[in-house]
């Protein structure tokens, strides 16, 4: 049976130019115990064949599901998350990267975590690209059912680059014990009230290289009295594999401002 009875939740899935990838997300995402909660695709450009594929899982599925799409102009992710969580009036934003797969009650547990007042950060499990190439081909999708001790196996074989994210552990009040810290928060999983996320005027969008946007987010939420939640142990994602890259030196000094000033709203943000 489907849970509900939660807060209304919006998932917004950013995504570029990797149609393989988001169908696999979003396979997941059609295999959640929890009801109340819409999709927002969230595309920074890419071209038709994600529009198309986006068309066929909101014909085929049940998902309440939309696509937000923005001309490809470089990387403007702060924009295209803005402009996603503009297009839903849901009051619970689950930020979520295209490459990420999640296990069926991710967007439950979310909801049973999500508390007035907090921002709240998951982990990640980061696959190889044998493995992240297994989950993508795999028809229907079972990856995320996988046990515990299936994943053990995959981290030993090196398949995986780490186990323990995906163990279920009742942290109770540990979840609330770094209130005031940014580091090690990433946007590809990553959940905020919408009025506290409005509050800060959303993503910065002076952000337009790799890299730090989310960093900023959070500096921010925290400056306007938003506190951090852990999520670690109760919504992990697992990350396909792809080429990574060194942040962009602009955003990388364009943060280290930030942190050098007490600026709350975004100059450049969701509501302009």
């Amino acid at each position: 049976m489907k849970a509900h009875g939660g807060p209304g939740i919006a998932v917004i899935v950013s995504t570029y130019e990797r149609p393989d990838a988001l169908d696999a997300v979003l396979r997941s995402l059609a295999e959640q115990t929890y009801s109340g909660f819409e999709i927002v695709v969230a595309d920074d450009g890419s071209g038709p064949d994600t529009r198309e594929l986006v068309e066929r899982h909101a014909e085929e599925s049940a998902l309440d599901l939309r696509h937000v799409w923005q001309e490809d102009r470089g990387y403007r992710l702060a924009a295209i998350r803005n402009r996603a969580a503009a297009a839903t009036e849901q009051p619970y934003l689950i930020f979520l990267d295209g490459d990420c797969l999640v296990r069926p009650d991710y967007v439950e547990r979310h909801a049973s975590l999500a508390e007035p007042g907090h921002f709240l950060h998951g982990s990640r499990v980061r696959l190889d690209p044998g493995l992240s190439r297994f989950a993508i081909e795999l028809e229907p999708a079972a990856i995320e059912r996988w046990s515990a001790a299936r994943w053990l196996g995959e981290w030993l074989r090196g398949r995986a680059d780490r186990f323990t994210p995906l163990l279920r552990v009742p942290l109770g009040p540990l979840r609330r014990l770094s209130p005031g810290r940014w580091h090690g928060v990433k946007g590809c999983n990553l959940a905020v009230w919408r009025s506290d996320f409005l509050a800060v005027n959303g993503f910065d969008e002076g952000f337009e290289g790799w890299g730090f946007e989310d960093n900023d987010l959070v500096v921010r939420l925290i400056r306007n009295g938003v506190r951090r939640k852990e999520g670690r142990y109760a919504v992990p994602v697992l990350h396909l594999w792809h080429e990574t890259r060194p942040p962009d030196p602009a955003s990388r000094k364009r943060f280290e401002r930030r942190l050098r000033s007490d600026t709350v709203r975004a100059e450049r943000g969701i509501g302009g």
